[in-house]
């Protein structure tokens, strides 16, 4: 684990991801609020291609709750079947639904608290729906941004929440709304896993890293 890199380190790498991308989106796809409460919930141990795939013929045909519910679970499920734990996650978007229905009049709640509270729903989702849908500056840790807050020094932390309360302290507020999608994108396509790409890496220069390839 890296040390905690100082501010003006954490300024210069934030302000080279803005400037690559100033507009970082997620790869999720999904048509209003519900639907991307549905999409990252389903995305758990799966891709983000592979869920896609398998969302766009059920958000055609269910993008509210009320419409999720009349498809029924059998519905869900021979929409979502290839994707991973498919039955589970089926009965989850059906439990889910009911509840935004009963309890929250069919709008998708927005406190981190009510969103964790549906079926399916974990504190890394209520996070990236709180970021992209309700444009608070929540910070969702997957294990991209796990390994490369480790690795770089960006956010060292042992747990996922020790990780995202480095996040938090330590980015400037100025870069907090789109922190976790350059995270994400970062360390999906150039600090992966075993291999980093750190000769195509904006970053090289200021990351803490000790065993950077060549």
């Amino acid at each position: 684990m890296a040390k905690q890199l100082s501010y003006p380190v954490m300024h210069q790498i934030f302000s080279r991801f803005q400037a690559a991308e100033p507009e970082p989106k997620g790869e999720l796809e999904h048509l209003n609020a519900f639907t991307l409460v549905v999409a990252v919930a389903l995305s758990a141990q799966a891709t983000d291609a592979g869920v896609n795939r398998a969302t766009r013929g059920l958000f055609a045909v269910a993008d509210t709750p009320e419409k999720m519910l009349a498809l029924g679970e059998e519905g869900v499920t021979e929409h979502i079947k290839t994707i991973g734990l498919y039955r589970n996650k089926a009965k989850n978007v059906i439990r889910m639904s009911r509840i935004l229905v009963e309890e929250y009049g069919g709008v998708v709640p927005s406190s981190r608290a009510a969103l964790q509270s549906l079926p399916g729903v974990g504190r890394k989702t209520a996070n990236v729906v709180l970021n992209m849908w309700f444009r608070y500056p929540a910070q969702a840790v997957d294990t991209h941004i796990f390994r490369l807050g480790n690795r770089s020094g960006i956010a060292p932390g042992k747990t996922v929440e020790i990780v995202e309360r480095a996040i938090e302290d330590n980015v400037p507020a100025e870069f907090q709304q789109h922190a976790h999608h350059w995270m994400i994108l970062h360390g999906r396509y150039v600090c992966v896993a075993r291999k980093p790409r750190c000769p195509d890496c904006i970053i090289r220069d200021l990351c803490a890293y000790e065993e950077k390839t060549e």
